[in-house]
Order: C-alpha cells, then structure tokens, then sequence
C-alpha cells in the first residue's frame, strides 16, 4: 500500500471527495506540546505533499488557529484543486490579550480564546473564519469537533452537545452548507466511537474523523460501531494511530498515552506487542500505521508530523510489505481481537 493510492469517500467518485490513503493531520503543527518552526512546519507539509499525500487535516483548536494558518500558506503554493482538505467546526476563537488565552496542550500560540459553539450561528460563523485563516474559498470536508466526553467531561455534558448540535441548528447548517456546494461531506472529529454511533442515530454523516480509538491498543470499536460505518458506507478518517505517542515511541519512561503519561498497564501491553513485533523483525510504530488499514471502514490514517524527516519516515513506513504471520502470533497472544480483519500478509 502507498501513501499516494486513492480511495473515494462515501460510496464512489461521483460524490467529488477523493483522500489518499495516508493524509497529513495537522494537530502538531498547531505546536501541540512544543514550539514547532515555521521553517520545519512548511517543509513538513511540503514532505507530505511531495511523498504522494492529497488529504490535509486541521482544526481551529490546533494551536487555537496556528495550524490553519500554516495549512493555508502550504495550500497557496499546492495549489488548491491538488488537495482534499477538512477542517473543523464547534469551537469559536475570540482575539484576545495573552492573560485570557484558554490554556491547551499547544504552546505559544496567538493570543485567541475558544468559545464552543454547536449552533447554527456557531458552525456558520466557524466555517467562515476556517476560510479565512486557510485564505481559501472552500472546504472539501467539516467534521463536528469534539461532542465527546472526553472533551466535556461527563456523558450527560457531551450530550447536552450532541443536543445542541441538533436542536441548536448545527446539524442543519452542515446539511444547508453540503446542499449547496459550499462543503461536500460532512461528518465529525472525536476521541470516542460512541458518540458517533449516537450521532448515526440523530443525523446522516459522510465520515467520521475517529482519533485514537482503534489501535492496536484498542478495538472495542468493532462490536458494533465499525460494522455499521460498512453497512452505511460511511468512511473513517484514522486519526491518533500512535495512540498520543506510544506506539511510535514504544514503552519509553515519558510515553503518552491518550494525551496523558502512560499508566503501567498500558506500558506493559505495549512491551508484549512490542516483542511479537521485534520476533518478526518489524517496528512497533510500522505495526501501528499498518493495522488500522486492516479494517474496510478506514479510508485514510492521518498521522501527524512536525517535520519533513517525520513525513518521509511515515511514508516508509506504510509502504513497507510485513512479513507473514504478524497479525496471527499477535492474534494468538491475545494482544490484538481475534476478529479484528489485519492487512493482507506479505
């Protein structure tokens, strides 16, 4: 499998939204964590855009609209046609001076607050500062971002979102905003599955932007949540294939897990997949990029990278054949589901 091999979005050509198998995803170059160049941010995209990927993933959140911005000065050299993008809607920056800015993961950023906002007066008013800051006319995808619980503490919070979303008009603004050419799929970006098996049952989505939540840490996703994205045809952007860190670093001290320092138990299952791993001469990290394009929801994975050494490695990586009998000694160990489909061996 190449980085650059194409695959259609929602059941075929005909709908216009073309990704590539890998896509860039652009939470890092929002300096999540640390301080990333501009230098080193535009050659990673470059990297990325160079090594066969057309699909570019960002959010306002990223760097409170850092990313964006970087995205939209790679996009003007690209050429806009070249390139499937998505973005985000559901958090509103406000300017702001540098004693109100709303403390996040990403360091020195502008000086923004974020405001949620799931109405219709919010997705509109988000849609249109994502043109502004990407100094674009238009956008292929807009995923609802973060109705989750991870995000707002408790379900009852994350369905008050949810509510929101639907009774607040957000819901209608995506379906006027796909109507009538201005988007042309819609869908959401969220750290859990159940809250996309909710929004199927509300609302009709393109895809589901799905970070962190089927790994080859975690696969509860294929009781029931998976299967039915294949029989609707509805696509998964994989975001997180690392699960924050870990299964790029490996069981390092300091590796971050689910945004946050691993616990022990995790840190230990990570070092039984990453001794089946070393027995066939594989990568814990190749083995993660590799797994998640197993399932036949996942259209896209979409790791992220801060630069053009990062982006290089990562095309390697997934081009890589694995050899024979990965899947199965993991299977047998009972580190990965018995069920969960694996790419073809090698």
């Amino acid at each position: 499998m190449k980085a650059s091999d194409a695959v259609a979005l929602r059941g075929g050509a005909h709908r216009g939204v073309m990704l590539t198998r890998m896509g860039f995803g652009g939470a890092p170059l929002g300096n999540l964590y640390r301080r990333v160049e501009e230098e080193d941010a535009q050659a990673a995209l470059k990297a990325a855009f160079d090594g066969g990927m057309r699909y570019f993933d960002t959010a306002p959140q990223y760097g409170l609209g850092l990313s964006e911005e970087r995205f939209g000065r790679a996009i003007a050299r690209f050429g806009r046609e070249a390139v499937t993008l998505s973005t985000k809607v559901g958090r509103l920056l406000e300017e702001c001076g540098p004693d109100e800015v709303t403390p996040t993961a990403f360091v020195d950023t502008p000086h923004r607050r974020i405001v949620y906002d799931y109405t219709y007066d919010g997705v509109m008013r988000s849609h249109e500062a994502s043109l502004a800051r990407l100094g674009v006319e238009s956008i292929d995808i807009l995923l609802v971002h973060d109705v989750d619980v991870f995000t707002h503490g408790s379900r009852a919070a994350s369905e008050a979102r949810v509510r929101e979303l639907f009774d607040g008009g957000g819901y209608r603004a995506l379906r006027e905003l796909k109507a009538d050419g201005r988007v042309r799929a819609i869908g959401a970006g969220v750290n859990e599955w159940q809250v996309c098996e909710r929004l199927l049952g509300l609302g009709e989505f393109d895809a589901f932007l799905l970070a962190g939540r089927y790994t080859l840490l975690e696969q509860e996703a294929l009781d029931s949540f998976l299967p039915l994205c294949v029989q609707r045809d509805i696509g998964i952007i994989l975001g997180g294939p690392y699960n924050s860190g870990i299964l790029a670093t490996g069981a390092v001290d300091g590796a971050r897990y689910n945004y946050a320092p691993a616990p022990a138990s995790i840190l230990e299952r990570v070092r039984r997949i990453e001794a089946v791993c070393a027995g066939h001469g594989v990568r814990l990290i190749e083995a993660a990029l590799q797994f998640v394009m197993g399932h036949p929801a996942v259209r896209t994975v979409i790791p992220g990278a801060t630069t053009a050494q990062e982006v290089e490695a990562n095309v390697t990586l997934f081009s890589r054949r694995l050899p024979e009998g990965l899947w199965s000694d993991l299977k047998a160990e009972g580190l990965i589901r018995p069920d969960a489909p694996t790419p073809a061996e090698g």
